[in-house]
Formats: C-alpha cells, sequence, structure tokens
C-alpha cells in the first residue's frame, strides 16, 4: 500500500482513507477496468457492425492482458467464486452482447459462436507466453476467423 500511495503521489493516510484494505483497492481497480470496457462497448465507432465488433474486442483484448495483474492479485484476496469477479463478466457481457448481435444480424460475423465463446478465444490468446508483438498476429488470424465462412467447414464435412 505505501507503494501504491506513493507512485498515486498521494500520502499513505489518504489511500488508507479512501481503501481500509488492499482488498478493497483491487477491487476499486478491478471495478474501474470492468467500468472502461463496458464503456468502450457503448462509444466504440466503426464503418459496419462487424467492424465495430472487431475493435472492441481488440480493446477487450487490451483490458484482458492488463486486468490479469490486478485479477491475480485479488484472487490472493478472495477466490474465484467472490461475486466481483462473476457481476463484472456479466457486465462485459451484457455490454457486448449488442455489438455481436449486429455484427449476425448484418452477415459479417459468423453465427455458430456465442459470445462467451468469442471472449475466451480472445482470452486464451492474451494468456500465451510471449510479448505483444507474438501475440498480435494471433489474435489478427483469430478475429478475421470470425468473418462467415464461404466454404464448408473442413473439421465436420466429411
Amino acid at each position: 500500500m505505501a507503494e501504491i500511495s506513493r507512485r498515486a503521489g498521494v500520502g499513505s493516510a489518504t489511500l488508507y482513507r479512501n481503501f481500509a484494505t488492499r482488498r478493497e483497492l483491487l477491487e476499486a481497480l478491478y471495478v474501474d477496468e470492468i467500468d472502461a470496457v463496458c464503456q468502450a462497448a457503448a462509444t466504440i465507432a466503426g464503418d459496419s457492425p462487424g467492424a465495430i465488433l472487431v475493435a472492441w474486442l481488440r480493446r477487450f483484448y487490451a483490458y484482458f492482458t492488463s486486468k490479469r495483474f490486478v485479477a491475480a492479485e485479488l484472487l490472493e484476496h478472495a477466490d474465484r467464486d467472490d461475486p466481483v469477479f462473476g457481476t463484472g463478466y456479466a457486465r462485459v457481457l451484457d455490454a457486448s452482447r449488442p455489438l455481436l448481435r449486429a455484427a449476425q444480424q448484418s452477415g459479417e460475423t459468423r453465427t455458430d459462436l456465442t459470445l462467451e465463446q468469442i471472449l475466451d478465444m480472445v482470452a486464451a490468446i492474451a494468456k500465451i507466453p510471449g510479448d505483444a508483438g507474438y501475440r498480435a498476429p494471433i489474435l489478427r488470424a483469430a478475429l478475421e476467423s470470425l468473418a462467415p465462412a464461404d466454404q464448408h467447414d473442413p473439421l465436420t464435412d466429411a
């Protein structure tokens, strides 16, 4: 907490007045990040519903790569069943569901994937070891794969 107050440029007393425990501070940081990614779902602009969805998924990826450190710290003081995690995920789903629905209705995004599957895919890419330059082409390929396929599916067709 002393290091956090030093980096924030405030006194320890100010920090403790607002956040009595490390967990309270971590929860506030986590909630702020959830707020930002949900706000982005409402404000991202683009040429088409598919482009808006992809732009937001890139924002979600950036959020996920930065929040995993806060979440890991928070998990030291709570468990995965803590309501702060469930509520945050539900808010992200609620904020982004209209983006996927619009992209699918416009025919720009495949309809055989759920929002949860797409977010899991983006989160899995964010967890790949290596730097951002290593993960960038993987993310790009995954996001490009959201476009509807013009051909048969080689995994299910004989």
